[in-house]
C-alpha cells in the first residue's frame, strides 16, 4: 500500500511516479517558510491577529496545526505491536543514551562555545536541547519511511521522561553546571505541571485520537478497509498542516528575523551543528548495533529533533516571552524544519546504500508496516 511517505518522498531512483506537488515537497516547504516571515514582516495585522489565539503559553493555530499533522501517521500505528517496541531492549538503551545524555550534554556545550558571551540566547539552547522531541519526529519519521510503531513507542519513552526529569535537567544544565566551567548559573523554577500541560497538547491529543480512530474503525470496517481506503484518504492532511504550521510560525517572527539577522544566525549556527551532528552519530550507532533501517532511522529522527512546544512554553513562562530565552526558543524550530526536511532526504539516500548485519545491500527497503 502507498503510503505518506511513499508519496511525499520516495526513494531516488525508485521510479515512481509523481504529482506536481509531491515531487517538489522540499520547495513548499521552503516556500510556505518565506510565505511566514513575508507575512509577519510586510502584514503587521498577521502576528497580532494569530497572538489572539494564544490561550496562557499555547499558540492554539499552531497547537492545531501539530494536532492535524500528527493525527495521520498515529492512526497507522499498530497499537497492539507496541509491546515489542519495549521488549529490545538494544534499541531502547540506544534512545535512552541518544537523548538523556548525549544530546543535552551536545546541546550544552555548543550554547557554551557559541553563545558564552550571549547568557540568555544561551539559556534558551539549552532548553531546546533538554527537551527532546515528542511531536513532528512522527512526521520526519513517516517521510524517512522508518518505523512508524517505533516512532510511537519512542515518543511515548520520552514523553514519560519528560515529566519526570525536564524540571530537574533544567536545573543540573542552567543552575550547577555552569559555575563549574566559569559561568553565572541561572535560576529556574520550572513545575513539572508545565511540562505536564504540554506534552498532553502536542502528544496526548493526536496519540489518543489516533489510537481509538485504529481500534473503533477496524473493529467496525475491518482491517483491509481501513488499510486501503482510511488511511490514505486522511494521509494528506499530514502535509497540509506541516505547511500550515510553518507559515503560522514563521510568521509570527517574521519581523524579528528580518530585524535582527545577526543574532538569528548566531543561533542558528550551533543549532545546525547539532541537528547534523546527532543524525550522523545516531544513524552510526544505529548501524552499530544491527538495527535494520527503518529502525535507524526512527531512532536518528527521535534523536536529531527536539520538542521545540515545551522548550518556547518554558521560556515564556519563565523567563517571559521578551527575553532572549524565549526569543532562541523560537528560532529553534525556523532552523529545524528546513535541517530536518534535509536530513529526510539524507535518510532516503543512505537507505539506497543500507547494508544489513547479513552483508545484502537494499537497494530500496521494504515500505513501513502501517
Amino acid at each position: 500500500m502507498q503510503t505518506t511517505a511513499d508519496i511525499c518522498c520516495p526513494i531516488p531512483g525508485s521510479g515512481s511516479k509523481l504529482s506536481f506537488i509531491d515531487r517538489y515537497l522540499t520547495l513548499w516547504i521552503f516556500l510556505a517558510m518565506a510565505l511566514g516571515v513575508a507575512l509577519g514582516r510586510f502584514v503587521p495585522g498577521v502576528p497580532t491577529f494569530i497572538q489572539r489565539f494564544q490561550s496562557g503559553t499555547t499558540n492554539i493555530p499552531i497547537a492545531v496545526g501539530l494536532i492535524l499533522m500528527m493525527y495521520p501517521p498515529l492512526a497507522k500505528v499498530q497499537y497492539e505491536r507496541l509491546g515489542l517496541v519495549f521488549r529490545n531492549r538494544k534499541v531502547l538503551g540506544l534512545s535512552l543514551l541518544q537523548n538523556w545524555v548525549i544530546g543535552p550534554v551536545l546541546m550544552f556545550a555548543l550554547a557554551v562555545v557559541f553563545l558564552r558571551g550571549y547568557p540568555e540566547y544561551r539559556t534558551g539552547l539549552i532548553l531546546i536541547g533538554l527537551a527532546r522531541c515528542i511531536a513532528m519526529v512522527i512526521v520526519w519519521n513517516e517521510l524517512a519511511h522508518g518505523d512508524n510503531d517505533y516512532a510511537a513507542g519512542l515518543v511515548a519513552f520520552n514523553s514519560v521522561f519528560q515529566v519526570l526529569f525536564y524540571s530537574v535537567y533544567a536545573w543540573f544544565f542552567l543552575a550547577v553546571l555552569p559555575p563549574l566551567i566559569g559561568l553565572k548559573s541561572v535560576v529556574v523554577d520550572i513545575r513539572m505541571s508545565q511540562i505536564a500541560q504540554s506534552v498532553f497538547i502536542y502528544l496526548g491529543i493526536p496519540f489518543l485520537a489516533g489510537m481509538l480512530t485504529r481500534f473503533v474503525l477496524v473493529r467496525a470496517k475491518g482491517r483491509s478497509w481501513y488499510q486501503t481506503r482510511f488511511v490514505p484518504a486522511i494521509s494528506p492532511l499530514t502535509l497540509a498542516a506541516l505547511l500550515f504550521t510553518i507559515v503560522v510560525m514563521f510568521s509570527l517572527k517574521g519581523n524579528l528575523i528580518v530585524q535582527l539577522p545577526l543574532d538569528v544566525l548566531r543561533i542558528a549556527v550551533p543549532l545546525l551543528i547539532y541537528f547534523v551532528v546527532m543524525f550522523f552519530v545516531s544513524f552510526w550507532m544505529g548501524r552499530m548495533v544491527g538495527a535494520d533501517y527503518a529502525q535507524t532511522a526512527t531512532l536518528s529522527f527521535t534523536a536529531a529533533s527536539n520538542n521545540f512546544e515545551l522548550a518556547i512554553a518554558v521560556a515564556v513562562a519563565v523567563f517571559t516571552l521578551k527575553s532572549g530565552a524565549a526569543f532562541a526558543a523560537v528560532i529553534g524550530p525556523l532552523v529545524e524544519v528546513p535541517a530536518l526536511i534535509l536530513l529526510v532526504q539524507v535518510s532516503l539516500r543512505l537507505q539506497r546504500y543500507w547494508v544489513t548485519p547479513g552483508g545484502a545491500a537494499l537497494l530500496e527497503a521494504p515500505p513501513p508496516v502501517n
